[in-house]
C-alpha cells in the first residue's frame, strides 16, 4: 500500500513538514518560543535542561535533541544556543546537520541579545517555511511508517475497548510491513506471563522483565511501594483496582502481535513488527521515547481524558469512555464507547483506527494539532547535584 509522505535526504519519510526550533539549554527557551510563535509551521522544543547534567544524563538529553532535529517529520531545524552550556550548541548543530541539511545555528553570546536573536531566528525560519512549502508529498510504501502506541489516564474502558482496538490496528499495519513501538515499562508489571508468550525470543523477554525489575529496584531504594502506589487516584476512580489490572489492560495495545525487538530509550526501531521501548509511564517522556525510536504518528488512548500533543509527531486521541468523550469532545479523534455497549466490534474499531492513521499520515490534522497542543520536554535520569 502506498501513502503520500515527505521524502528526506537520508531515505526516511515524514508525515509532516515542520520546522524545529531547538534550544540547547533552558536559558534560551524564551528566544526559541518567540521565534516559533512568529512562524506558523515552526515548533519550539523547549526543555528545562542543557546544563548542570552529569554523565549519561547529559548524553541522553543531547541524543534526544539530535533525534528530534533529524526526525522524519522535521523539514528544517534552527538550533538556538547561549554559548556557555554543557550541551554544546555547535556540536548539537553539526550532528543534526550531518543528517538534516536544512539546519541553521544562532548562539546568543556570539551574535547578539534577545531582540536580535529573535528577529534573526524569525528571518531564518520564514525562509525555511517558503522552501518547505514548495516541497510536495510523494508516494511511499506504508512499510516506511512507524506508529507509537501509548495509554494514559486509563480507566476500565481502556483495557476492554480502546487498547484492544490498537491491537487490531497494529496487526493491520504490521501485515503491510509497518512498524509499531510501545513502552511504559512500569505499567507492564503483572503482565509478565503474557509478555512471555508474545516475545519472539527469550532474550527479548529477559530484556523487558529486567527493565521492569529495574523500576521496582529504584522504588525500593526510595522506600516506596510502587505496587501499593499504583494505579493513580484517577485510575482507581475510573475502575482500576491494582497495577496488575492496569498493566493487563495496557498490554492489550499490541494485541496478539509478537514483540520482535526490545530497545533502550534513545535507540531506533529497525524491525518490521512490534518493538518495545524502555520508557517511563509519564506521558510526555513516553511520547519522546517513542518518537526517538522513529514514530511519525502516536496513538494515545485515555479513559480519563488528556489533551496532550507532541511537537515532533501528530497524536491521535482515542477513548472508550462515552462520558469523557462528551465532556472533552474537541480533544478526541476516535470514540469507541460503542464497544462497551456491544454495538461495535474490536475489529471494526481497529479498521477505523487504521483509516485514521492513514488520513493523518497524508495530512489530516489531529484534534491535538488543531488545538495547538505541540508539547515537548526531555527525560532526565539523574538528580540535580550542581
Amino acid at each position: 500500500m502506498k501513502i503520500m509522505m515527505y521524502e528526506r535526504p537520508n531515505g526516511t519519510y515524514g508525515v509532516r513538514n515542520r520546522i524545529a526550533v531547538i534550544p540547547s539549554v533552558a536559558c534560551v527557551n524564551h528566544v526559541a518560543e518567540s521565534i516559533a510563535a512568529a512562524v506558523k509551521t515552526a515548533d519550539a522544543y523547549t526543555h528545562p535542561y542543557g546544563c548542570d547534567q552529569l554523565g549519561y544524563d547529559k548524553v541522553l538529553s543531547q541524543r534526544c535533541l539530535e533525534k528530534m532535529g533529524t526526525h522524519p517529520n522535521v523539514g528544517a531545524v534552527l538550533v538556538v544556543g547561549l554559548g556557555c552550556e554543557e550541551i554544546l550548541p555547535h556540536e548539537l548543530y553539526e550532528n543534526i546537520k550531518k543528517v538534516q541539511p536544512n539546519a541553521e545555528l544562532i548562539v546568543m553570546q556570539e551574535t547578539g541579545g534577545t531582540e536580535y536573536c529573535v528577529n534573526k531566528g524569525i528571518e531564518i525560519c520564514k525562509n525555511f517555511e517558503k522552501m518547505l512549502a514548495a516541497q510536495e508529498r510523494v508516494p511511499a510504501d506504508i512499510s516506511n511508517l512507524t506508529v507509537g502506541l501509548e495509554c494514559g489516564g486509563s480507566d476500565f474502558t481502556s483495557g476492554i475497548a480502546s487498547n484492544p482496538a490498537l491491537g487490531e490496528f497494529a496487526e493491520r499495519l504490521i501485515n503491510l510491513g509497518g512498524k509499531v513501538v510501545f513502552g511504559e515499562t512500569a505499567e507492564l508489571m503483572g503482565s509478565e506471563g503474557i509478555l512471555n508468550q508474545l516475545c519472539e525470543t527469550e532474550e527479548i523477554y529477559n530484556f523487558i522483565v529486567g527493565k521492569i525489575k529495574g523500576v521496582e529496584d529504584v522504588a525500593v531504594s526510595m522506600k516506596v511501594d510502587l505496587r501499593g502506589t499504583q494505579p493513580s487516584p484517577g485510575n482507581i476512580e475510573g475502575g482500576l483496582s491494582t497495577i496488575e489490572e492496569k498493566s493487563l489492560g495496557g498490554v492489550c495495545k499490541i494485541g496478539a502481535n509478537k514483540i520482535v525487538d526490545a530497545i533502550n530509550f534513545d535507540d531506533s526501531a529497525t524491525k518490521t513488527g512490534v518493538t518495545f521501548v524502555d520508557t517511563p509511564g509519564n506521558d510526555m517522556a513516553c511520547t519522546l521515547g517513542l518518537c526517538c525510536a522513529g514514530a511519525q504518528i502516536v496513538i494515545f488512548t485515555t479513559g480519563r481524558g488528556t489533551p496532550m500533543g507532541f511537537a515532533a509527531a501528530p497524536v491521535i486521541k482515542v477513548t472508550g469512555n462515552e462520558k469523557i468523550a462528551k465532556i472533552m469532545d474537541d480533544n478526541f479523534d476516535l470514540v469507541f464507547s460503542k464497544i462497551v455497549d456491544g454495538e461495535m466490534s474490536i475489529s471494526e474499531a481497529g479498521k477505523a483506527t487504521f483509516d485514521m492513521v492513514k488520513e493523518t499520515a497524508e495530512g489530516k490534522e489531529t484534534c491535538a494539532e488543531k488545538l495547538g497542543h505541540r508539547e515537548f520536554s526531555l527525560y532526565r535520569v539523574s538528580p540535580i547535584l550542581t
